[in-house]
């Protein structure tokens, strides 16, 4: 669907990144431009034969080429790059690109219909943009990080960065955006990404909900209050989901456990007090979660368990997607657009390895 589309990528980490990795399985051309150092996802936390598996996991089906851009004519390069380009994605501090002479307004004078998105923690002005920022600040500030505590009303610490991804998902939305809108004018745009601002914008019905009610857990229903709606332990300690919000799939639950005095407990609480949530409780921690996965093959009830992600590539639903894969070089990927074919693929780049073909097939 982006074939022919160039995007010049100057993102470090994970938010830009990921975004590319999605539109480069897309189609698109993506021409990372890393500092002499390389990207340092190539370098942090876990390595696998001297490579930062952040780095293996969202950087395949890219071009990589080093340039230092505190030099004049690394910088002139870049810029010949951009006027070969469609779109440009940074995600340096505000006003860092600026300084380079790599700004958007730099940007369209050797190309015009440019998209440039730049994302941001916390966006291009404000009191807090220039500071340092990670996953974890973004889910605090937002309020995001505040809809997931324990029993006790302390914030769990999540164990995935959640800020980043959907970061990565708003750029593409904007970007994509902006070739839609040049196609149909012939101007270029620009767009500035605040991941902690798209954070905020998941919780309309929270905020919504808060000023009706009082209430900082958003929708009742859907919070872990009521029966038909939350997660139960099984007989070997693992968790299955129940989300029979729907009357006949909450009828079809309690009747396959011959219960039919529990449909018109359908919203009743999840608390102690309740002996209907005590006996659905006792029901789950009666089989084992291979047991009640067998079950919610066979009764159409909204349940589901909640895997490990080691079970995830076994699971019968990924597994006929093929969703999580052994790459032809030896690790394990995972496909960001589930319904595409999966076209050749190439292997996250080593650093500079196309420098020779860009300069001699983009730049001369």
């Amino acid at each position: 669907m982006l074939k022919g589309i160039r995007v010049i990528d100057f993102t470090n980490y994970l938010p830009g990144p990921f975004a590319t990795l999605r539109l480069a399985e897309l189609g698109a051309e993506i021409i990372k431009i890393e500092p002499p150092g390389g990207d340092p996802a190539r370098h942090t936390g876990i390595t696998k034969n001297g490579n930062g598996i952040i780095f293996q996991a969202n950087n395949r089906q890219k071009k990589s080429m080093t340039l230092n851009l505190k030099h004049n004519e690394e910088v002139e390069i870049a810029l010949k790059l951009i006027s070969s380009a469609d779109v440009v994605i940074e995600s340096f501090r505000p006003g860092v690109m600026e300084k380079l002479g790599l700004g958007y307004e730099d940007a369209k004078k050797v190309k015009p219909d440019i998209v440039y998105c730049s994302i941001t923690g916390y966006g291009q002005e404000g009191q807090l943009s220039t500071l340092g920022n990670h996953d974890i600040n973004y889910m605090a500030l937002s309020g995001i990080l505040s809809q997931f505590k324990d029993k006790t009303g302390r914030p769990v610490h999540p164990s995935i960065t959640l800020a980043d991804y959907l970061g990565g998902f708003a750029a593409n939305e904007r970007i994509l955006a902006g070739l839609v809108s040049r196609s149909l004018t012939g101007n270029g745009s620009y767009h500035s990404i605040s991941i902690t601002d798209q954070l905020v914008s998941l919780l309309g019905n929270h905020v919504m909900v808060e000023k009706e009610l009082n209430q900082a857990r958003g929708i009742p229903i859907l919070n872990g209050s009521i029966i038909s709606y939350a997660l139960y332990e099984t007989s070997d300690g693992r968790y299955m989901s129940l989300g029979a919000l729907e009357p006949k799939f909450w009828q079809n639950f309690c009747q396959a456990h011959g219960r039919e005095d529990w449909i018109t407990e359908h919203f009743s609480k999840t608390e102690d007090t309740n002996p209907v949530f005590q006996e659905v409780t006792a029901l789950f921690k009666s089989k084992t979660f291979y047991e009640w996965i067998e079950f919610a093959q066979k009764v159409d009830c909204c349940l589901a368990p909640v895997l490990e992600i080691g079970e995830l590539q076994d699971n019968p639903y990924f597994k006929e997607k093929q969703l999580i894969f052994k790459s032809p070089w030896g690790d394990y990927q995972v496909k960001m657009h589930s319904d595409l074919p999966q076209k050749t693929l190439t292997p996250p780049p080593k650093k500079d390895e196309h420098k020779e073909e860009i300069l001699e097939n983009i730049l001369i």
